[in-house]
C-alpha cells in the first residue's frame, strides 16, 4: 500500500515513503531469517497473499511453516506497536541532529586551521 502511495506522490516525499515502506519490511524479513526461512521468498509469499485478498485482509507469517497465515486469533499489544513507530521517528530525528552537530564541529575545526 505504501508503494502505491509512493507512486502517487512527487519529490522528496516519494523517497521518504519508499524508505518508510522498506523499514516496515524489516520486521517480517527478520522473523523469516530467525525462523530459518529465505527472507525474500517469504516477503514475496506475504505480498502475493495480501494482493490475492485485495489488500483488505491482514496477512501474518507462520514461523513454523514459513507460509502466510491469517493473523486472526493472534494477540498483540497495539500500544507496543504504536510506541515502536513513534520511537522510530524520534530516534531518526536524534540521529539527524547528531549528524548536524558533527558537521558543524568539523566546519569549525576546518576554519580554525
Amino acid at each position: 500500500m505504501l508503494n502505491k502511495l509512493a507512486d502517487s506522490v512527487k519529490g522528496r516525499v516519494k523517497l521518504g515513503v519508499k524508505a518508510y515502506a522498506d523499514a516496515l519490511l524489516v520486521i517480517p524479513k527478520t522473523l523469516a531469517m530467525n525462523a530459518g526461512f529465505d527472507a525474500q521468498e517469504t516477503i514475496v509469499k506475504l505480498t502475493e497473499e495480501r494482493m490475492a485478498s485485495g489488500g483488505k485482509i491482514p496477512v501474518g507469517l507462520d514461523i513454523t511453516s514459513g507460509e502466510p497465515t491469517n493473523p486472526v486469533g493472534i494477540w498483540d499489544n497495539v500500544i507496543v506497536k504504536r510506541n515502536s513507530l513513534s520511537s522510530c521517528c524520534v530516534i531518526a530525528c536524534n540521529l539527524l541532529l547528531v549528524d548536524e552537530v558533527m558537521r558543524a564541529g568539523m566546519t569549525n575545526l576546518r576554519t580554525g586551521q
